[in-house]
């Protein structure tokens, strides 16, 4: 009887305690899910804050795109032209007719310079060789070579029969005359070199005083007038600089390539007067 009480007793709290475990066990998954979702909705919450977060610093750090200004590139011929309308037709148009005729003048000279250089040493041996038929024949040899020296030097042989100091004085003289011939020419490209800087200035001049009457008439001095009368009047100046420049350049290489010239006439000159006076001494 005792043993059937106490199995009676021990199945009875079986079967209360079993409910409450279940209840209890219930409950403990309950809370540990919704403490699930609370942590996954505070991690979502703190991703959508970080996100919003980088979106604002990115907005705040890029900074607001400017307009880019965009400039037409010119070719130096449209700026040429630009700038001589700028500067005033008329002044402008007289300091263009310098440099074309300065440069015309320039390009002559040189062409006509290029064509007068002799090779003295061949001329030389050739006149030379030729004496030994006659004084015709050397002459013959000066004549089919063009150059001042060559004509220099048929005059000394065309007086080759006088004394040495009508030969030597022959030579001098005609020298002289093909000297003036290589310098024709360059009296001009001088003015010109000196008109154009002059018509520059001028031009600048009368500028300055267009942009004073248009502040007189405008009654206050505004910046723009002021500005942009100064710089029409001083392109005139630019230009005038700009052209004897390069005439200068052009009047110096013609300078040198003339001295050049002259002192290859003085030696062969030299030269041909002592080869007469051998061969007079010879035929004596």
């Amino acid at each position: 009887m005792k043993n059937l009480f106490a199995l009676l007793a021990i199945a009875g709290l079986v079967m209360f305690a079993a409910p409450a475990a279940v209840t209890a066990q219930e409950e403990a998954t309950t809370e540990l899910v919704a403490d699930s979702v609370a942590l996954e909705a505070d991690t979502a919450a703190v991703d959508s804050m970080a996100v919003d977060t980088m979106a604002a610093a990115v907005d705040t750090a890029a900074p607001a795109a400017e307009p880019v200004e965009t400039r037409e590139v010119l070719s130096f011929h449209q700026t040429v032209k630009k700038y001589f309308i700028e500067g005033g037709a008329t002044f402008m148009a007289f300091v263009l007719i310098c440099l074309i005729l300065g440069l015309a003048l320039s390009i002559e000279r040189i062409i006509y310079l290029n064509m007068a250089t002799t090779n003295t040493g061949k001329l030389i041996g050739g006149i030379e060789e030729a004496l030994g038929k006659g004084v015709d024949a050397a002459k013959e040899v000066c004549r089919n070579t063009r150059g001042p020296v060559a004509s220099i030097f048929y005059q000394g042989l065309d007086r080759s029969s006088g004394s040495y100091e009508e030969v030597a004085k022959a030579i001098e003289d005609y020298g002289s005359v093909e000297m003036s011939k290589l310098e024709r020419g360059l009296s001009w490209i001088s003015l010109f070199i000196a008109l154009a800087p002059m018509l520059g200035f001028m031009g600048t001049v009368i500028g300055m005083i267009s942009a004073f009457d248009k502040i007189a008439e405008a009654n206050t001095i505004n910046a723009s007038i002021v500005a942009g009368g100064i710089k029409v009047a001083l392109i005139t100046t630019v230009s005038g600089l700009i052209v004897a420049i390069i005439l200068q350049i052009f009047y110096n290489y013609i300078l040198s390539k003339i001295d050049s010239i002259v002192l290859d006439m003085e030696e062969a000159s030299m030269d041909l007067v002592d080869l007469l006076y051998k061969r007079n001494l010879e035929g004596k």
